[in-house]
């Protein structure tokens, strides 16, 4: 029985990483990457804060990120679509996404333990990146092993194993990007990941759409899980972030000690601030895009102009404005980039209102969804710059996942009701209804992220 309590021979405590044989990972991660070490060395020195081995990482991890969340959502519907799987057990497979909503119950494990594979410990985040890649991209392989017509409960349970290892990777990835970036970077950090987690939804969402109709599905999920490659390199290839403070040193301390500390900065009134903005900031915005593409064809538009005007117009457009949003925060700050960023959130709201009295123009269809994606993009950078800053290191992955989750209550349930709200308002007041829902969470940041206040760390010391 190992010392400390580590289970068996694959969990371990903490203790020094052992390493591979690469003379100098960080040497490799660059060499590996030759255009982007080019760029590097031409730029300006004052630029070079922007290019960086940790901002290429958040990159390559963002994308693998992104790749089985589009795989659930995209490729599996029109799998099971193109099989003859009736529409209402397609519409039962949204629900294969609620580990995304539960992952913080199982975090703490992920704060606690350390991974060993044959003796090798490659520390307490890799380790737990390695496992989990390595399961995703299985899952993703194995989903074109079983047959939707002949055994429906094999594919729901690949899809249940895939989410399950594709929500734990979102929490050991997360507390990876928060540990390895100082206060000053998350903000491009957080942008850099949010960009490739939405870039990673070309693969499944059009390369292998169009590898559907040469090949068969067991290929395609077998060319999409390749695509799993590049994140897991870069982990191997990365080294361990440093361990700040003291971590848990049992499995109570891991599950009882990130919210103790989390309610011990300002007492429950503090935490109930922050958990209530956490749930507000986006709620407007979010309900107002949940239905985006039924208002756009209920107000006249074809599928031919959703699909090039507001979806691919609309996809560069959301990664223009995170990128703009990660540097900018570097010269402004989070907590003034969430005023910013965040009235600019609330103002694209507006464009559906005026487009719901417009009719359908093509141009007004550009210009209201390259600015809401747009401001999407600039506000989900400091939102999500945001959460890093409130986590303590010690507790990155249970308290990073408890927010994450709590963020994405209105996207998987109160979204949900939104069908009930325009059935009854209609596509005008409904908008209005959501510019008004904005309003609180951007009412709070007077408590939370006052204009004058200075960035701090908000795990605020490590003790």
């Amino acid at each position: 029985m190992p010392k400390n309590g580590s289970l068996g021979c694959v969990l371990g405590d903490f203790g020094t990483p052992t390493q591979p044989a690469f003379e100098d990972r960080e040497q490799v991660l660059r060499g590996f990457f030759f255009f982007f070490g080019l760029i590097f060395m031409t730029v300006p020195s004052r630029y070079r804060t922007y290019l960086n081995v940790r901002f290429l990482r958040c990159i390559l991890l963002g994308f693998s990120s992104g790749l089985p969340l589009f795989v659930l959502v995209n490729l599996v519907q029109a799998w099971l679509s193109s099989e003859g799987v009736d529409i209402e057990t397609i519409g039962l497979f949204a629900l294969i996404q609620f580990p995304y909503t539960w992952k913080f119950l199982w975090a703490p494990l992920m704060d606690r333990f350390s991974l060993r594979f044959m003796g090798w410990m490659p520390g307490r985040r890799r380790g737990w990146a390695l496992l989990t890649q390595v399961m995703v991209m299985i899952g993703i392989a194995l989903l074109g092993q079983v047959s939707p017509r002949h055994a429906m409960w094999a594919v729901v349970a690949v899809a249940l194993g895939l989410a399950l290892s594709s929500a734990s990777q979102d929490i050991v990835l997360d507390a990876w990007r928060r540990e390895q970036l100082d206060e000053r970077e998350q903000g491009l950090g957080a942008a850099m990941y949010v960009n490739a987690y939405k870039m990673a939804s070309l693969v499944p969402g059009s390369l292998s759409f169009i590898l559907a109709d040469h090949l068969p599905w067991s290929m395609v999920f077998g060319v999409t899980a390749v695509f799993m490659l590049p994140g897991l390199l870069c982990t191997l290839l990365s080294t361990e972030p440093a361990v700040q403070g003291s971590p848990p040193r049992s499995l109570l301390d891991a599950v009882v000690l990130p919210f103790r500390e989390f309610i011990a900065r300002d007492g429950w009134g503090g935490a109930l601030w922050i958990l209530a903005f956490i749930f507000l900031y986006r709620l407007g915005d979010s309900m107002a895009t949940s239905l985006a593409t039924p208002f756009f064809l209920d107000i006249g538009f074809s599928k031919t102009q959703i699909g090039t005007v507001a979806k691919v117009g609309g996809l560069w457009a959301s990664v223009l404005g995170g990128l703009v949003g990660g540097v900018l925060l570097l010269r402004i700050g989070i907590t003034r980039g969430l005023w910013i960023f965040g009235l600019a959130q609330w103002s694209a709201i507006f464009g559906f209102i005026w487009l719901a009295t417009q009719g359908p123009t093509i141009l007004g269809l550009a210009i209201v969804m390259c600015f809401e994606t747009f401001s999407v993009g600039l506000g989900l950078s400091a939102f999500t710059a945001y959460l890093a800053t409130v986590t303590d290191p010690r507790y990155t992955a249970t308290q990073f996942a408890l927010f994450t989750s709590l963020a994405a209550v209105p996207r998987t349930v109160i979204n949900g009701l939104t069908g009930y709200i325009v059935a009854y308002t209609g596509w005008f007041n409904f908008f209005c209804i959501c510019a008004a829902l904005a309003l609180p969470g951007m009412l709070l940041l007077r408590k939370i992220a006052p204009w004058h206040a200075a960035d701090k760390p908000s795990s605020r010391s490590v003790r």
